[in-house]
């Protein structure tokens, strides 16, 4: 029997390394849009058509929101908030007030209440269509999904348009309230488009949640266990999506989302699948709240007639504020030194702290199907470069 000496030993598995790291592919995918969600960049390691590794690049569109907020009064933010998650102004604008309310400890009249509940579930109505028109046709489908999704997502913006002059950059919340009290008619219009939104569901469902490609891409694909979510810090769809049963509005109760009565639906296998099917069934119980809430909306003001905007001042302290917001937990921590501009301003922001176990999911995949799963965490980059 041949003898190998160590030297050669060495030399060899030197090779086979080489010749193995020979083998791999790095590509960048970016920083156009791989997808739809914005300047955004993964840098990726294959082995044939396998990730081996995934880095996601970001940064392209940072603006200093944070640093800004900080040199300005607090009501000068408000219009920042809408930029965050360009789709979703209201929520961002809600969890905003949220904290520094908080903070100086100021009361929302009941009426306010219920006109943030429904903008807000508006807003999720129109976040999750879009996040599945845009994975459908990330997927390879032709527009059909998405036109459908966006023709729905306009009805919507229309509502909000009417409501706060804007369709996207809302800058309708204030502390203790709201800007403008709702328009004539404006509760009929809401109550027809909810009615009519279940036909678009069922359409949308039925097209797509049974097909055979679909199933074949996204079912054991992507998948995200239940521990790494909660270790992650993974929260809105996604967290659930992987069976926690966890959501903010039910935990916090935050608002008045004690008197609704809706379910938080869960996943059980945390795959592309589950992340997409969530998203349908969220949309059902935002329909459950917005029936609920045009129902029972009061009337009365719209602003704490206490709260001074000019010369807002809070005394010294901190607080930190959340919402479930269409993507998960959006939180603010403001420290107030008594002067008219926060002391610190921070934003936690779900598209940032969800992409973080992108390479997780993708491990192992394929590169096409690195899009569909990068696609279900449903980021929007002015949130996560912020």
């Amino acid at each position: 029997m041949e003898m190998i000496a160590p030297e050669d030993q060495r030399t060899a598995q030197s090779a086979a390394t080489a010749k193995s790291e020979d083998a791999l592919l790095d590509i960048s995918l970016g920083p156009h849009h791989p997808s739809t969600h914005g300047v955004f960049r993964m840098d990726v390691v294959l082995d044939g058509e396998r990730v081996v590794k995934l880095k996601p690049v970001f940064g392209y569109l940072h603006r200093n929101h944070e640093k800004i907020a900080e040199s300005v009064s607090y009501l000068a933010s408000m219009p920042y908030t809408d930029r965050l998650d360009y789709m979703c102004s209201l929520t961002n604008n809600w969890a905003y007030a949220l904290t520094v309310e908080k903070l100086a400890g100021i009361q929302v009249p009941e009426r306010a209440e219920y006109i943030r509940v429904i903008t807000a579930e508006l807003t999720r109505l129109q976040n999750h269509a879009s996040t599945i028109g845009f994975l459908m046709q990330e997927m390879g489908a032709s527009g059909t999904p998405l036109m459908y999704a966006f023709r729905e997502r306009e009805i919507i913006l229309d509502l909000f348009e009417s409501l706060t002059g804007s369709r996207m950059m809302s800058n309708y919340m204030r502390f203790g309230g709201c800007r403008v009290d709702l328009p004539y008619g404006w509760l009929k219009q809401t109550e027809k488009v909810v009615a009519e939104f279940p036909r678009f569901l069922d359409e949308f469902e039925r097209l797509l949640s049974s097909n055979e490609i679909l199933l074949a891409r996204t079912q054991g694909v992507g998948v995200l266990s239940k521990k790494l979510a909660i270790q992650g810090g993974i929260t809105g769809p996604m967290l659930r999506a992987s069976g926690v049963n966890y959501d903010i509005r039910k935990v916090d109760k935050y608002g008045i989302y004690d008197r609704f009565d809706f379910r938080v639906p869960i996943g059980e296998h945390g795959d592309v699948y589950d992340r997409f099917m969530i998203r349908l069934l969220e949309m059902r119980e935002s329909l459950k709240i917005l029936t609920q809430a045009l129902r029972d909306i009061t009337a009365g003001p719209i602003m704490d007639t206490k709260t001074k905007i000019r010369g807002f001042r809070p005394k010294a302290g901190e607080a930190y504020g959340r919402i479930e917001s269409p993507k998960g937990e959006l939180g603010f921590f403001l420290i107030s030194d008594g002067s008219p501009q926060p002391y610190r301003y921070r934003v936690r922001p779900p598209s940032l702290i969800n992409l973080t176990v992108l390479e997780d999911m993708c491990l192992g995949a394929s590169v096409a199907d690195t899009v569909v799963i990068f696609g279900t965490v449903d980021i929007v980059l002015g949130e996560v470069d912020r």
